[in-house]
């Protein structure tokens, strides 16, 4: 049958249109009086459509528009919203003023920006929703770019012994907030990507997130073949060749739209190593339309590049096979001349190991200039993972740094709190996402105000998971007690400790089960009841993932215990709010350094949901007594069995002799004084500390910014700084292999204290380089115990005259410190044009 297709559109009063408008921009998303128009509208409708304001605008009679067409309080309450839209719209007083004639473009695989937009599948794409909405808040010249998956992230349901189930509903995007892009003549918006045996074409969609745009791709279309149709059927799923296709079109199909959207991408920012393979695209890109060759197209989009790694373990990055990469290699590199060996080599550790995979993180990070983690404690960790690029490269210097992720706030803060803060901390707080001081105000709000609001979320959160976990017990055949029990779990009133992560297996999801009689004691309390919800999903392929959550189904189905505990299925954004703002305790438990971030407890602690957590990720820094738990000191352990004892025990102890306490700790007037002064500090010390707006500004202050006057800076004349750049690389590499230092002489003395200084001197062999071309330095500082240089200083050595092996260069080291000591000599490039020095492979020493 050949059906013709058409689109019906509700007809709405004009009074009403501006409904449209909102409906279809996730401005929504954080505005709950815009929320509210929607539910006041038809709540039934608001509802079935998963709180979704374009399918509910279709599902409303038209006798309930006409109504609301004429109903004052209605329309006035519209009006505000529509004249709050349009001045957010106009950002007039943004945080960034700078020039709009470039863009800063964002990759990332997935995007959590609503619950009706589902595609996404945790973290990493819910910071990806939060960093374009914070984009907007700041005005930021910047557009994000992923792909639109026809089943998104699997919908998760447990069977009837509690093991993990997945299933794969199609969207509708037709009832969602997205749009097809056409171009000045209203020709759909496609770009085609060449693949190993086909050739791809993709539909590009528009997202409206505020004041910026999200564009998506889609091989759903009939022009491509029935698999290649598939490649954007479901995020993560599939095999590896799946995958590489989806990176394949994503990177470089994502640059195309763009070009063919008439958007200069001047700057990317790679979220994750998903999308390296634009930096292929852009070199290609620049080869043809810029002339330059491959060498100079590369140290012109170097500067311009920007990677966030959010992995802390090897096993977690996107590698391919050696013969899957052969197989997509011209496809990939089509009109850049590379070798296969040139190529392969960019994605390797070490080069010269042909048998080594290709490694996403790894062609990001050598196309990028600016790379970073996403917490102190993971950039170090990635800094130790990574160093293999930077042969003989000091740990402390290999160039990742780290900006520490945060939360989009009116995201997730609670409407009832978020009322209360609007009160006390006045308009600033909506109209200056910035001013990160303006958390200082919680000062301003009293204790019992602050735990009357969080006794309204904690009504809403039991309400809702009884509701939600009917609804569970119903699909999955339970009888009709089971089903009417679900009205009798959890309660208002007791000690409310929340759990909800992806489940994978270093996070430890029943490290609270290892005691399982001490745990039953803390939830059968009567006089301090404690009770536990968890949610989370395991990757359809993690088998012990799965096994956790059956663990925890099972636990929880003791009768003795069955109304203290509870797994919501299939997490998504709504449960989510709801847990990190009804809760009373929020806690994580992973195996460190294995958690990169952790963004969940940012998300409680603005809510004033205590943080109980092992010191990992954000917990790192975040964490002092004020503000919540810590499991532990940040022990390391060799013996994981060993590990699991232990914490499970501080964390046992922690709740018994601390946790609970506090939390039943009531005075004369019945309010638990302590603990609502842990959750003002929590709201007051991490509130702004924690939020996207901060990250954006660091983001933008030490590489947007950046990134985008280097873009400036090489563009004129031709492009003629990326070429003299390319020039230097080549004379360097060429050389290097015969740049020698000889053995540092210094002028010390044995007895040497603290404040004195000695002179280094060296000889260093050019191989005919000049002295100007080349950094030498004296790098010293303390040792260790293995030897290792701790605290380092580097002294710039001055060029001494010529000697018949060389250039002669001296300098005067300078002791700060008493101990041991020690220093060594180095080589490395020196160019202006370099964002930084460290260049792979281009590093002497002594």
């Amino acid at each position: 049958m050949n059906l013709i297709e058409f689109t019906v559109s509700p007809q709405i009063p004009r009074a009403l249109k501006p409904l449209e408008e909102i409906a279809r921009d996730l401005w929504v998303s954080w505005n709950h009086d815009a929320q509210n128009l929607f539910v006041r509208l038809d709540y039934d409708a608001w509802m079935r459509s998963n709180q979704n304001p374009v399918r509910t605008l279709g599902m409303v009679s038209q006798e309930r528009y006409e109504a609301l067409a004429t109903d004052e309080s209605y329309r006035a309450a519209l009006d505000k919203v529509v004249q709050k839209y349009r001045t957010y719209r106009a950002g007039k007083d943004t945080w960034y003023r700078g020039s709009r004639s470039n863009t800063i473009a964002y990759f990332s695989m997935e995007y959590g920006l609503d619950v009706s937009l589902p595609i996404y599948s945790g973290g990493l794409g819910v910071l990806s929703g939060d960093h374009l909405k914070s984009a907007s808040d700041l005005g930021l010249p910047l557009v994000g770019v992923g792909l639109l998956y026809q089943q998104g992230y699997f919908q998760q349901y447990l069977n009837l012994d509690g093991f993990q189930q997945e299933s794969y509903p199609e969207n509708d995007w037709y009832s969602m907030p997205v749009r097809r892009v056409y171009d000045r003549d209203g020709n759909e918006i496609k770009v085609s990507v060449a693949l190993a045996d086909s050739t791809v074409v993709a539909r590009v969609w528009e997202v409206q997130v505020g004041r910026i745009s999200l564009y998506l791709l889609d091989t759903n279309i009939d022009e491509n073949s029935e698999s290649d149709r598939r490649i954007t059927a479901s995020l993560y799923g599939g095999d590896r060749e799946a995958r590489i296709k989806q990176e394949i079109v994503l990177g470089i199909g994502g640059i195309r739209a763009l070009r063919a959207m008439g958007i200069n991408p001047a700057v990317t920012h790679m979220n994750e190593g998903h999308s390296a393979f634009l930096g292929i695209e852009r070199i290609r890109e620049y080869m043809e339309e810029k002339g330059m060759t491959r060498e100079e197209a590369m140290a012109a989009i170097w500067p311009t590049n920007i990677f966030t790694t959010h992995t802390p373990v090897p096993a977690g990055n996107e590698r391919f096979s050696v013969e899957l990469m052969q197989k997509y290699f011209t496809a990939i590199t089509a009109g850049t001349g590379f070798s296969w060996n040139e190529f392969v080599a960019l994605g390797r550790e070490r080069p010269d190991d042909t048998t080594e995979p290709f490694c996403m993180t790894v062609l990001a990070l050598k196309l990028s200039a600016y790379n970073n983690g996403v917490s102190e404690l993971h950039g170090a960790v990635s800094r130790d993972m990574w160093k293999r690029i930077w042969p003989g490269l000091p740990v402390p210097e290999v160039p990742i740094t780290h900006v520490t992720n945060g939360v989009h706030s009116r995201s997730f803060l609670s409407p009832e709190l978020k009322d209360l803060l609007d009160r006390y901390f006045g308009p600033r707080f909506y109209d200056e996402p910035t001013n990160l001081e303006i958390w200082e105000r919680m000062d301003r709000i009293s204790n019992e105000e602050l735990w009357r609001t969080h006794e309204m979320r904690k009504n809403r959160l039991v309400t809702f998971a009884r509701s939600r976990l009917a609804k569970q017990l119903t699909k999955r055949g339970a009888s009709k007690p089971q089903i009417l029990s679900a009205d009798e779990v959890l309660s208002p009133y007791a000690f409310t400790i929340g759990f909800a992560r992806r489940f994978a297996t270093y996070k430890r999801a029943t490290l609270l089960f290892r005691d399982k009689e001490r745990l039953k004691r803390l939830l059968t309390n009567a006089e301090r009841p404690v009770q536990i919800i968890f949610a989370g999903k395991a990757h359809p392929h993690d088998i012990p993932g799965k096994n956790l959550i059956k663990d925890i189904v099972h636990f929880a189905s003791d009768p003795e215990i069955r109304s203290k505990i509870v797994f919501l299925e299939n997490y998504d954004l709504e449960v989510a709010k709801h847990l990190v703002s009804g809760c009373d305790l929020w806690l994580n438990t992973p195996r460190r350094p294995m958690e990169a971030s952790g963004t969940s407890g940012m998300k409680a602690a603005i809510n004033g949901v205590i943080n109980c957590s092992i010191l990992d990720g954000w917990w790192a820094e975040g964490y002092n007594s004020d503000v919540g738990f810590a499991i532990g000191a940040g022990e390391s352990y060799a013996d994981e069995e060993m590990q699991d004892e232990v914490e499970s025990k501080l964390l046992y102890d922690l709740l018994e002799r601390e946790i609970i306490p506090s939390y039943y700790d009531r005075g004369h007037d019945g309010l638990p004084q302590t603990w609502a002064r842990l959750m003002k500090e929590s709201i007051r010390q991490l509130g702004g500390r924690f939020s996207t707006s901060r990250m954006l500004m660091e983001y933008s202050d030490r590489f947007y910014l950046p990134a985008l006057r280097n873009y400036d800076r090489f563009r004129k004349a031709e492009w003629q700084a990326a070429r003299d750049l390319a020039a230097y690389l080549r004379r360097l590499g060429a050389a290097w292999n015969d740049v020698a230092v000889s053995e540092p002489v210094s002028g010390w003395n044995r007895r040497i204290k603290v404040g004195d200084s000695f002179s280094v001197e060296c000889t260093v062999s050019l191989a005919g380089l000049v002295p100007d071309d080349v950094r030498v330095e004296v790098y010293a500082g303390r040792l260790d115990a293995n030897g290792e240089v701790v605290d380092p200083s580097s002294y710039r050595m001055k060029r001494a005259g010529e000697t018949g092996g060389g250039y002669r260069f001296t300098a005067r080291v300078k002791c700060h410190q008493a101990g041991r000591q020690g220093f060594a000599v180095r080589v490395l490039p020196a160019n202006t044009q370099l964002v930084h020095p460290f260049v792979p492979r281009l590093l002497r020493w002594s």
